[in-house]
Parts: structure tokens; C-alpha cells; sequence
């Protein structure tokens, strides 16, 4: 049988990642956000629960500031307006937008955004929203050929134990690093909590073979159908957890 979150666990870095799905009992929506890093600053951070928000903060500052903070500390997850979530400082424009089909509400809200400027790379920014009537959506902003911003959008239904994922890249751990590409992957959603799901994906995200360990932190929410005020949150950070 192959594992739940088998197409997450083949990719060696996928550096971060979205997840948008229902849980198996169709009562939760499920926003997975997950943080994987090469680099000492991409490290130097955690996951942290705001009132209705997910933030990710520095454990190091100083060794934060190695890399670029403005593309390192963000809120991830939004749960307050329209539930939204995102790989940077986009998420808040994100979770703002204005009623309407979810594609021309991300792409309003995204306008402004570009890929992220850390050349070589040129990170994509990747983004998510929930919408009320049982549908989800997942924008990714990448640098073409031309160097212009290409933006890929993806719209579809939830269903119970369903769930589509994309990330910054593609999997291999190589220099330079690949841009996720194509359509999201398909996962299966097994379990019945935030803290449940959440380990399941950081455990997904775990080197094999001797490999390195890249992984950051993990957050799941998971909002109510029918009261979407009504959200249960778990973050697992992986300087707070036991090892294994």
C-alpha cells in the first residue's frame, strides 16, 4: 500500500510546502503549511501561533540575518477574513481578498507579488485560499525564460480525504535548485485532528538513507464546514521536538 502523503515523501527538499484538503470525516477543511531549509538562516526559525494566525519567527535572530529576513519571517497562515495561506508576506493580501470565484480573488490579491528576488533561485511564491462553498485554490508565481513572473492557478472541489499539494521546488536536493512545476500532487488525509495531520506530514518530510534533515516546522488547521470561526491548530517546530 503506498503511504498517504507518498508523492511528499519522494521529494528529498521540497522546501515549502501547501496543502488544501477535507479530513476524512468531511466536517474539516485543511490548510497544511510546512517549512524545509538548506541554508543556516532558512533554519534559524519556527512556527508560531498568533491568535487566528500562524507566524514564522526567528530562533536565532543573528543568524537570521544571514539570510534575507524579509523573506524569512511572514505570516503563514491566516485564519481571520478568508482563510489563507502562503509561503511570504503575501499571505495578508491573500486574506483580504474581495468575495468572488476564487482565481480572480487570488489573482486580484496577488497583483502586486512577483517570484521572490534570491537570485540564483528565484523561489516561487506560492499561495492558497478556502472558499466558502466547499472549494479551494493554489496560485504559484515563477520566473519564466524572459524573466517576467508566470502565474499558474488551480481550482477544484474538496472531498473528504483529499488533498492538493504544492511546493517552492521540485524535490532533488541539487544545485541549482528546481522549481516545482506542473499541476499539485494528490495526497490522502487519514487522520482526524490538526495534530494528527501535522505529524503525519512532518514524519512524510523525514530523511531517508542517511540523508540530510531539512526539516523546519509544520502547521495544521483545520476550520469547521459549519462554524468556520471554529479552528483547531497544531504546530510541530523541530528544535522543540523529541527526537526520534
Amino acid at each position: 500500500m503506498p503511504h498517504p502523503l507518498e508523492a511528499l515523501k519522494k521529494m528529498e527538499y521540497p522546501g515549502r510546502v501547501i496543502a488544501l484538503g477535507r479530513d476524512p470525516s468531511d466536517t474539516f477543511d485543511v490548510i497544511v503549511y510546512a517549512v524545509t531549509g538548506r541554508s543556516p538562516s532558512s533554519q534559524a526559525r519556527r512556527l508560531e501561533r498568533e491568535g487566528k494566525s500562524v507566524v514564522t519567527k526567528p530562533t536565532d535572530p543573528e543568524v537570521l540575518k544571514t539570510g534575507n529576513p524579509d523573506l524569512l519571517v511572514y505570516p503563514a497562515i491566516i485564519l481571520s477574513g478568508r482563510a489563507a495561506v502562503s509561503n511570504g508576506k503575501q499571505t495578508e493580501d491573500v486574506a483580504r481578498a474581495a468575495p468572488g470565484p476564487l482565481i480572480s480573488s487570488l489573482d486580484t490579491s496577488l497583483a502586486r507579488w512577483s517570484f521572490e528576488p534570491d537570485a540564483p533561485i528565484f523561489t516561487p511564491r506560492i499561495s492558497g485560499l478556502l472558499g466558502p462553498d466547499g472549494r479551494a485554490a493554489l496560485c504559484s508565481i515563477k520566473r519564466a525564460g524572459d524573466g517576467s513572473p508566470r502565474r499558474q492557478y488551480f481550482e477544484w472541489t474538496l472531498a473528504s480525504g483529499r488533498a492538493e499539494m504544492i511546493a517552492t521546488y521540485a524535490g532533488p536536493n541539487v544545485n541549482p535548485l528546481p522549481v516545482f512545476f506542473g499541476e499539485p500532487l494528490p495526497l490522502e488525509l487519514v487522520r482526524d485532528s490538526a495534530e494528527d495531520t501535522a505529524s503525519d506530514f512532518y514524519e512524510a518530510l523525514g530523511p531517508e538513507g542517511g540523508a540530510a534533515d531539512f526539516r523546519v516546522a509544520v502547521a495544521c488547521a483545520f476550520v469547521s464546514r459549519i462554524e468556520p470561526s471554529r479552528t483547531s491548530v497544531f504546530v510541530i517546530n523541530r528544535h522543540e521536538r523529541t527526537p526520534r
